[in-house]
């Protein structure tokens, strides 16, 4: 499969309008589910492992969408067959009175990496262009008086990125592009499934007025800050189990680029490691 189309190009101006919800060319599900899924989960369980026994690098993954865009299932799915061990998930949410005394960028460093592992951000620091914009959340002082306040947080967020990148930390980046009928569909199921009531909220449906605002800025936001060192890449997420399969794959390529090793025994280590093998099998 080209995952590559799914990517966008740095520096290219898009539309979301330019990515479908739904690839007319997607592989059955039957079939992502009894062959292609099987195989690469279990590829990158290995790679993972990998990553977490060199602790060379570590993986920053974002992901962002408009509510009931298929983020949860993914990282329930996908990232459960993780080793725990190297694995940690950040939810970020409202800020809180003690965020909103730092940075923007202060909240999130809990849900950094470290070497060996992949750190998942369910959404991310990129809600700090969205939300904000969309219900004029910014206090008087977060907003220069001399230049465009989104354009100067585009411009921190790819500094930031490139900062992680360049020391270790690759960052892989995913919106969740699903139509406003099948989020409709999957928001009505969560109304009236008593087991998935837990995830519904009022504000899911207040949000919808805002559709076409949420369109346009998504557009811009990964217009500004899809990059060479971290791209962007849309999926069609009203295909649950094919997105699921783009996501797997996109970070087995990005782990296979970093190919990471098990470490390797030093002489010394390798002769009491044979030493205690005999000692055991001798027992």
């Amino acid at each position: 499969m080209n995952i590559k189309k799914y990517r966008v190009t740095p520096g290219e101006s898009i539309r979301l309008s330019d990515y479908p919800t739904s690839d007319e060319n997607r592989i059955a599900e039957d079939e992502l589910l009894d062959q292609h899924i099987p195989k690469s989960v279990e590829e990158l369980k290995e790679l993972h492992w990998r990553l977490h026994a060199e602790e060379k690098n570590g993986v920053l993954v974002i992901l962002q969408a408009i509510d009931a865009g298929g983020k949860d299932e993914a990282i329930s799915y996908i990232f459960s067959n993780l080793n725990a061990q190297g694995l940690r998930t950040l939810s970020v949410k409202k800020p809180s009175d003690t965020e909103q005394k730092h940075d923007y960028l202060w909240r999130i460093h809990e849900g950094l990496p470290e070497k060996g592992e992949v750190g998942i951000l369910n959404r991310s620091y990129y809600e700090e262009v969205i939300a904000p914009r969309i219900h004029d959340l910014l206090e008087e002082e977060e907003v220069p008086d001399d230049q465009d306040v989104w354009k100067m947080r585009y411009r921190q967020i790819n500094d930031f990125e490139r900062y992680l990148v360049e020391n270790g930390f690759r960052v892989v980046k995913f919106l969740f592009n699903v139509s406003k009928d099948e989020q409709k569909k999957r928001l009505l199921e969560r109304i009236k499934d008593p087991k998935k009531n837990f995830e519904f909220s009022f504000s899911d449906v207040e949000e919808r007025e805002h559709w076409d605002e949420y369109q346009d800025i998504f557009a811009e936001l990964v217009s500004h800050t899809s990059t060479e060192h971290a791209p962007w890449h849309v999926l069609p997420a009203d295909d649950e189990w094919f997105t699921r399969y783009i996501v797997t794959e996109v970070m087995n390529d990005v782990l296979r680029e970093i190919d990471p090793q098990y470490p390797k025994l030093t002489d010394e280590d390798q002769e009491k490691l044979d030493e205690a093998i005999k000692k055991l099998e001798n027992e």
